[in-house]
């Protein structure tokens, strides 16, 4: 073989590694809330950083879990019940960073007359199984000294419906009230069909942060685009909280195709704001709550910090002059 043909071989393989390099796939699992807007742009820029981003959009918390399970993906974006649940079950996945904070409402029929929590006594009352929703409501119905089931019996009948469901059954008054995540609670209000009872954060929890998961195997076995990724949701997460236009015109129009007010954003984003950050006490708290009401069919509760990485967050962080 030539030189010359030796040379452009080498070149054209280290040509193709560089380009299958700048197309590392990360394969991320979202849900459709506003809150989970800077988690979602991340595709959008995810070029710049050297990767490529696969979303893949699910219903609820718990099926981005069963995905990571079923290894169809590296990273995935959740309520802190659904990842304790999923690590609580075998799940292997680790908390690398918070993205969210608040995100629920416990929101009425304006005919309802229900004032309070213990207004909630022999009302039906829907929310959405295996979510943070869940188990803000049942921690706050205990609080209230009421019992729940969507058995007959208790204090309070629970209904369990998808979030996209929850607002129709309200609007319908097949609901006396719901336990809404952002933007749909904001919805019911602006629309005038729902009424704000109260935000579900006086329980040991606070205001519950929503979590970014990654698989023990993409942290461990590829760091390098772990890391990438990283820094990605930390540029995207900071240009949402630094510019809202960009912010509410991706949610509003690429989300939600138009289907949510200014005000929607506006009044969802005021109750759910965007974060990087999360704490290993903070997951210890949710998980004691949830083994303290049953919630979140835990077979062994886990330790968080056993669980709860955020050395790539703070390395990302750090790069970018973020505290």
């Amino acid at each position: 073989m030539s030189k010359f043909r030796l040379l452009s071989l080498t070149l054209a393989i280290a040509a193709a590694a560089s380009g299958a390099q700048a197309q590392e796939v990360v394969r991320l699992g979202n849900l459709k809330f506003a809150h989970y807007g800077a988690v979602s742009y991340i595709k959008e820029i995810a070029p710049k950083c050297g990767i490529k981003v696969e979303e893949h959009v699910f219903a609820k918390g718990p099926d981005v879990m069963q995905a990571i399970l079923a290894g169809e993906l590296d990273v995935g974006a959740t309520a802190s019940e659904a990842a304790i649940s999923g690590r609580a079950n075998g799940a292997p996945i680790y908390v690398v960073a918070g993205f969210a904070k608040g995100g629920a409402r416990l929101v009425a029929r304006p005919d309802s007359n229900i004032k309070s929590v213990k207004d909630l006594k022999g009302k039906k009352v829907g929310v959405t199984r295996g979510g943070i929703h869940e188990v803000l409501l049942i921690a706050e119905l205990a609080q209230a000294g009421l019992s729940a089931s969507d058995q007959p019996g208790k204090d309070v009948q629970l209904v369990f419906l998808a979030f996209a469901d929850l607002n129709q059954a309200l609007m319908g008054k097949n609901l006396d009230a719901i336990m809404q995540s952002e933007p749909q609670s904001s919805q019911a209000i602006n629309k005038g069909y729902g009424v704000e009872v109260m935000k579900p954060y006086d329980t040991p929890i606070g205001p519950p942060v929503r979590t970014m998961v990654m698989s023990e195997k993409f942290y461990k076995e590829h760091r390098a685009t772990a890391a990438k990724l990283m820094t990605c949701f930390v540029q995207a997460t900071k240009l949402f909280i630094d510019n809202k236009p960009v912010a509410e015109k991706y949610v509003r129009e690429v989300i939600f195709k138009n289907q949510i007010s200014k005000d929607d954003f506006d009044d969802a984003i005021s109750n759910s704001p965007y974060t990087y950050d999360v704490t290993a006490e903070h997951i210890q708290i949710t998980t004691d709550v949830m083994a303290k009401h049953g919630t979140g069919k835990m077979r062994a509760a886990p330790v968080a910090k056993d669980w709860v990485k955020t050395d790539l967050l703070e390395a990302a962080k750090k790069s970018l002059n973020i505290q």
